[in-house]
């Protein structure tokens, strides 16, 4: 490397420190190197291929060292809590979890609501699993509990197995509520044994990564379609009516449909209850927003509101005089464990994946948030652990699938949070509850709770607003968007998520097989190619093409690739083949009948001391139309017989060397091609047998075919499949596109080069 320095520098860096100077006087340069192809840039850089270890050699080994690094990975709270400063953090989490656990009672008992099961199962569900991620998570931040896509999730799979028409009275056509909330309550455990079961076993196998083919654009128009699911369900706590079960397909049509066909039929008092509670929630938020820096920590609105309409309810009678529906009896304490049904494993297979890898991927994101927001690192796979076990352990007493709340995690980390530390205080608060104090919110006013849900889905409805976003942004993104939408509002939660990442999928499929193919021109002055359609300066090499594809070429590209090469490249590469082998078949043919001719003639030309020659001149028009009486003979005296039938016989065993120019037909106007394969990731086998029909069919026409910035793992790929042969060595492939240009100007195929041109290259 040497540099260069302008005369009119000196002067200003004088006046400037060194560090300057010199970062100055760095950005004029240039590299004075050989050209290098593969064989030479492996031998100078020493290339080895990476010897890497067998994983599984190591899982097997056993040390001391081995067994703590295992039990910390698994067990995180060994780590940190050891080392927890007391008096820095202590207050913090307290403040922290006493909020959250003030935020966990209402949304655990509205939540066990929108899952179709009793409330106290949702105080539960806020016990267990947050106990459980205490110990074994990695995020310090998100508050693991009951969630409202989640619950809306398990609602539906409980309102399709355990439907109200499954248990109604013979006697008086009544709902045996007690027998069908059991059953529900078997179902929603199962289902959260099952989705620990997947989450656990994912996180074992490191499939963490499961989460990368869930995008962001995707996850939010699910979360917000499931947000209008639960807005949906909870009509008939506002209004107060009866609605039918559904779970298939259009249900979300239906059921809008039938609480329209209702209305009539609304109880007042139900509905008065639900918009005092709704407006006063949405008031002490507001309240809460404005005043947010002089609180310390925000007003419990959600728990003031179940209080105050708790005794409400109880004083003025609510249930009795006004027909409102209340919660009903609470049991006080903690239930037994009990084995989850494997007859309803094949039943809820299906939507436990779903609901696992959902869960998964709302946590996920959030701990990756609040991590990057604090300076911590979050282990997806452990994740999947601590979710599954907090699952998988919450499912035998009874718990339904649970994940984390963004509204509640935002809260443990405002007021103060900094561990689990606030999670497990959380938890112990729900359990003091459970114990002593659920039992007094049994006049609790359902309406109430479905106010409190809808009132917090106000977050995730205002996704709507990434529509006017994506369409500046990113169309493509908008598209999964709206088809994430629709299909989650028409099919349901678990076919609208598969419809969902199969059309996500599908779409980066087609978008690699459209990618943005180019020819390359040079910059002037460097070594820099770019796409001459967009840089009006870059200039295409004289007898050179540098062609290049913004995607990897695999098989559902590679027939693509090729035709758009040959298209670029302005040559119909195949027409000009078909005429070259029609023309040099036709020879053939025209010498052997020349041969099989020259006998009798040779013969009498032997008795009379003369002979014939005939010279065979086919033009390409009347090969090109079958015309073959336009052949033209002549006769001439001598011996010029045996020399042409000599060359004859000489071309008819080698027609190949028949060049273009020779056979009249037109020649590509560039002797080299060049491809640019910096944007090669892999390599199959179609894509190896695309790239050697290139070098074939080019060839073919007299066009030599170099190949330039293949990465490493590239080239090994190549070398595995066999790509290189004697025909098709290291030699052709370059470390840059501009060894590849100069040495193809070195060395033409055909056509001299202009020397001035490859000392200025």
């Amino acid at each position: 490397m040497g540099l260069s320095e302008a005369p009119g520098q000196r002067d200003t860096q004088a006046l400037l420190s060194t560090t300057q100077a010199m970062e100055l006087r760095r950005r004029d340069y240039h590299v004075e190197r050989p050209l290098l192809n593969q064989e030479q840039l492996e031998e100078l850089g020493s290339r080895s291929s990476a010897t890497g270890t067998l994983q599984w050699r190591t899982w097997f080994r056993c040390s001391h060292a081995r067994a703590r690094a295992l039990l910390l990975q698994y067990f995180p709270v060994l780590a940190w809590l050891p080392q927890y400063p007391v008096r820095d953090w202590l207050l913090g989490d307290l403040l922290s979890g006493l909020s959250v656990a003030i935020m966990q009672l209402p949304q655990g008992l509205a939540y066990a609501l929108l899952a179709g099961l009793p409330p106290v199962f949702g105080l539960y569900s806020s016990f267990y699993p947050v106990f459980i991620y205490f110990l074994f998570g990695t995020s310090r931040h998100i508050s693991v509990g009951t969630f409202a896509v989640m619950s809306v999730m398990v609602g539906s799979v409980t309102e399709s197995l355990a439907p109200d028409e499954a248990f109604l009275q013979a006697s008086n056509s009544t709902v045996d509520v007690a027998a069908r909330d059991a059953a529900r309550v078997q179902v929603a455990s199962t289902l959260s044994v099952l989705v620990g079961l997947f989450q656990v076993g994912l996180g074992l196998v490191h499939f963490g990564f499961v989460v990368t083919y869930l995008s962001e654009p995707l996850v939010r128009a699910y979360t917000t379609a499931a947000s209008v699911q639960v807005f949906v369900s909870q009509l008939k706590y506002v209004f107060g009516l009866h609605l039918s079960s559904r779970s298939r397909p259009l249900s979300l049509i239906y059921t809008v449909l039938e609480v329209c066909w209702k209305l009539p039929q609304t109880v007042v008092g139900t509905m008065v209850t639900a918009v005092v509670a709704g407006v006063v929630l949405v008031l002490v938020k507001l309240f809460n927003d404005k005043l947010r820096r002089q609180l310390p920590m925000p007003l419990p609105g959600e728990l003031l509101t179940l209080i105050g309409a708790t005794g409400i309810s109880y004083g003025v009678g609510l249930q009795h005089r006004f027909g409102v529906d209340v919660v009903g009896k609470i049991p006080a304490g903690l239930v037994p464990p009990v084995a989850p049904s494997p007859q309803l494993f094949a039943r809820l297979v299906g939507n436990a994946f779903a609901i696992a890898v959902v869960g998964f991927a709302i946590a996920i994101s959030l701990g990756k948030i609040f991590a990057l927001r604090h300076g911590y690192r979050v282990d997806s796979n452990q994740e999947l652990v601590a979710l599954g076990l907090s699952n998988l352990i919450g499912g035998i007493f009874q718990c339904f699938p649970v994940s984390c709340s963004m509204s509640r995690s935002l809260v443990q980390e405002s007021t103060g949070g900094n561990t689990q530390v606030a999670g497990a205080i959380s938890s112990l608060f729900i359990l003091i509850i459970i114990v002593k104090l659920g039992e007094l919110f049994q006049d609790l006013p359902k309406a109430v709770l479905a106010a409190v849900i809808i009132v917090n889905l106000k977050g995730m409805l205002m996704q709507f607003t990434d529509i006017c976003s994506l369409w500046k942004a990113n169309r493509v993104d908008l598209l999964i968007w709206l088809v994430t939408f629709v299909a989650t509002i028409l099919l349901n939660l678990d076919l609208g998520l598969a419809v969902a990442v199969v059309f996500s999928l599908l779409l980066v499929v087609v978008r690699t097989q459209l990618p943005h193919y180019a020819v390359l021109g040079q910059v002037p002055d460097t070594d820099i190619y770019r796409d001459v359609a967009e840089y009006s300066e870059a200039r295409e090499v004289p007898g050179v093409k540098v062609f290049r594809s913004s995607a990897t070429m695999y098989f559902a590209n590679a027939e693509l690739y090729s035709d758009m090469l040959k298209q670029r490249c302005g040559v119909n590469v195949d027409h000009l083949i078909s005429q070259k082998k029609k023309l040099l078949r036709k020879q053939e043919l025209k010498l052997k009948r020349l041969q099989k001719e020259n006998k009798l003639p040779k013969q009498a030309a032997a008795s009379k001391g003369t002979s014939i020659s005939i010279n065979v001149n086919t033009s390409v028009t009347d090969i090109e139309s079958n015309d073959v009486e336009g052949s033209k003979a002549k006769v001439s005296a001598g011996t010029e017989l045996e020399d042409t039938a000599a060359r004859g016989q000489e071309d008819a065993k080698a027609p190949d060397t028949s060049s273009l120019k020779t056979l009249g037909l037109p020649q590509p106007d560039f002797h080299s091609l060049i491809l640019d394969l910096s944007s090669l990731s892999f390599v199959d086998t179609v894509c190896l047998k695309s790239l050697k029909n290139i070098f074939r069919d080019f060839r073919e026409i007299e066009v030599e075919v170099y190949m330039a910035a293949c990465h490493s793992p590239v080239v090994t790929q190549l070398e595995a499949g066999h790509f290189f042969d004697a025909s098709i060595t290291k030699q052709h492939l370059f470390a840059s596109v501009h060894d590849a240009v100069i040495f193809a100007l070195q060395h033409p195929r055909s056509s001299p080069v202009n020397p001035v041109l490859v000392t200025k290259l």
